[in-house]
């Protein structure tokens, strides 16, 4: 179910994409800041959701938040002609790499017990013919 949905998603956001204009020069900084906050709270609901401690208060306040914090300090960073925008994107890719990190081991754990279950059962079948 999960997977239509982020099918879906895709689709949607391309299409829509496709028919949206371009975002001027002076307002790149302020989207890709709030891209990096957003993709790094949907990282960390991902690991959360692996984990069996995900709250979508907490999910929905982080992606906010973060997303207005971000722009926030894009936009002090502007008018104090220095770069502050930086501190929050090294942050955010930081956790973000954190949560794939995360997210990658789960799914490696699950993949070699997933093996190593079918090494099992042939095990096993093997036993049986030798009895038989």
């Amino acid at each position: 179910m999960i997977y239509i949905a982020i099918i879906l998603g895709c689709v949607i956001g391309a299409i829509l994409g496709s028919f949206a204009p371009v975002i001027p020069y002076t307002y790149s900084s302020y989207l890709s800041i709030a891209i990096v906050a957003a993709l790094d709270t949907v990282f960390g609901g991902i690991a959360s959701v692996l984990k069996g401690n995900f709250d979508l208060k907490i999910f929905l306040s982080g992606f906010f938040g973060n997303s207005i914090l971000s722009i926030a300090l894009t936009f002090l960073g502007e008018q104090l002609n220095v770069d502050i925008y930086l501190a929050a994107i090294v942050v955010f890719v930081g956790r973000m790499f954190t949560n794939l990190a995360i997210i990658r081991r789960y799914y490696i754990d699950k993949w070699v017990k997933m093996i190593e279950k079918k090494k099992d059962v042939q095990n096993e079948e093997v036993e049986n013919k030798a009895e038989v």
